[in-house]
């Protein structure tokens, strides 16, 4: 079966089999030039911990290997049936978020950045944030286009007016302890389990708390911008695990 075209820039799409949270795996459409996922219809939302927390890693390291997102179509065509698809803006909780999504309901297209908006692990940089950050760089990639933000002019992208953001450690963390209990699901009760968890717990919550004192943070803000710089943390912890 070949290979399904990005409806943005043309580029042959991966296909990454997932598991979902109703115990039948999924298939969904990667695209690394343009940095886009394209879901069919609630696949989204059938994402189970463990393939979000997948999804989050192959987000890090592919936004590192291709640079800057780049897309050439302003109404790129649903892959399943042709049809332009719509820009549809959204909400989840106090979080804004848009995706391309087809007409007639085959799925929709967003980019790495919207995913993360719309579960909610992208959040605004505070003034003392971007105060730190001034100290260290001069410029900074923006998350969501990739075009370069001048720290000496202000915090808001020139190109898509988005401000700049970050990565939500508590959220991350949280998705990490849900993933941690539902592994445990599978295992035999251990009466020391409630103390193993809290020790899990403070183990997550130490190692989160520590990412941004990483040497190597601002080397990854440089490279990957700092949403990429902190799912690259995620990972390395992962691995670390």
């Amino acid at each position: 079966m070949s290979a399904t075209p990005c409806p943005r820039c043309g580029a042959a799409m991966e296909a990454v089999t997932l598991d979902s949270h109703l115990g039948r795996p999924i298939t969904i459409d990667l695209c690394q030039a343009c940095q886009a996922f394209w879901f069919d219809a609630q696949e989204s939302l059938r994402l189970s911990p463990g393939s979000t927390l997948e999804l989050f890693h192959r987000i890090g390291r592919d936004a590192t290997a291709a640079g800057p997102a780049k897309a050439v179509a302003t109404r790129p065509p649903c892959p399943r049936c042709g049809a332009p698809l719509r820009l549809t803006k959204d909400m989840q909780r106090n979080t804004r978020f848009e995706y391309d999504r087809c007409p007639a309901g085959h799925g929709r297209l967003t980019t790495f950045f919207n995913f993360l908006r719309e579960k909610n692990f992208v959040k605004p940089m505070t003034a003392a944030q971007i105060a730190e950050l001034r100290r260290n760089l001069r410029t900074v990639n923006c998350s969501n286009c990739g075009a370069p933000v001048d720290l000496t002019a202000g915090s808001i992208c020139a190109h898509c007016q988005s401000p700049l953001s970050i990565l939500d450690m508590t959220q991350a963390r949280a998705l990490v302890e849900q993933l941690q209990a539902a592994d445990r699901q599978h295992q035999t009760v251990d009466p020391a389990l409630p103390l193993a968890r809290e020790q899990a717990r403070r183990e997550t919550a130490a190692a989160f708390d520590a990412f941004e004192r990483d040497d190597a943070w601002m080397r990854d803000v440089s490279a990957a911008g700092l949403v990429g710089a902190g799912l690259q943390a995620v990972a390395r912890w992962i691995n670390r695990r």
